[in-house]
């Protein structure tokens, strides 16, 4: 029989170390194991493709190797070329992109809270969603001429619809008991508005805004490749015309690298900004 003196009653702190003890220590590999795989990958086919490029197995009339693209990479960076196609492609994206994000936010909750706006303009808006971008570019440039702003606006129609899309249906997809609950109390429209549509339609304009960051990246190229004298869809028509194919390639890489870093930073955003969802 066990005296008094000999029994132990574990503290909750005590029962939480030893689940900490027994619970597997998390390496440096399991903690960046996707970077470490993916990274690895990544430089196994840089090696391959290296080594039928250096064996003389790749045509660089088709295609081209690593080195040749570094080279070209270093070659347009040293002699300011490409600082300039980045520099004149980054302000178009951005400005295109900045407006559409504007425009797209404040049409998609007028629309999606005004019945009557949606009636009316949901036949345009539903057409134009519809038409591809592609086929407006020969219009857009008569419009606005061959230089910036034709650019731009290309960048903004490809970015403004999924920003619109999302919009209303973050805005029609509010609880309606919660707005019931806040016209009960009197609220009014502007703090309906700013405690229950907005936070509740967040989630969905930043997928929106993940989604033009893409289709405003091909907006820019196609752009720059119909109606363009400098910037990476240029470089890129002018590699294919030429069949430079290390110049052309210095441009996709740069365009999937931007692509990348800014979908990460969008989806991160999208993740950060979810918990402002209203409660049901």
């Amino acid at each position: 029989m066990l005296k008094e003196s000999e029994i132990v009653v574990e503290t909750p702190k005590a029962a939480e170390a030893g689940d900490e003890l027994d619970r597997p220590r998390q390496t440096f590999y399991h903690k960046h194991e996707a970077v470490i795989l993916g990274g690895a990958a990544i430089l196994l086919t840089m090696g391959v493709w290296q080594a039928f490029w250096a064996a003389g197995k790749i045509s660089p009339l088709f295609f081209s190797g690593p080195s040749a693209i570094a080279k070209r990479f270093w070659d347009a960076f040293r002699n300011g070329s490409l600082a300039s196609d980045l520099e004149y492609s980054g302000l178009n994206f951005a400005l295109g992109f900045i407006l559409a994000a504007l425009a797209g936010v404040v049409m998609g909750v007028v629309v999606g809270w005004y019945k009557r706006v949606s009636m009316l303009l949901g036949p345009f808006l539903n057409a134009f969603y519809a038409t591809p971008r592609i086929a407006m570019v020969p219009l857009i440039i008569i419009w606005f001429g061959i230089g910036m702003w034709s650019k731009v606006f290309i960048v903004f129609i490809s970015a403004f619809f999924p920003i619109l899309v999302n919009t209303i249906g973050g805005v029609r997809a509010i609880d309606r008991d919660l707005l019931r609950c806040a016209r009960a109390y009197c609220a009014s429209d502007w703090q309906i508005f700013t405690s229950i549509a907005i936070p509740g339609a967040v989630p969905f304009i930043l997928t929106g805004i993940r989604q033009g960051v893409a289709l405003g990246l091909i907006g820019v190229v196609v752009g720059e490749m119909f109606g363009g004298s400098q910037g990476i869809g240029f470089m890129v028509a002018y590699g294919g015309q030429t069949f430079a194919t290390d110049t052309l390639f210095v441009g996709v890489i740069i365009i999937a690298f931007a692509g990348i870093l800014l979908t990460a930073l969008a989806e991160r955003l999208e993740r950060h900004f979810s918990r402002w969802r209203p409660e049901r």
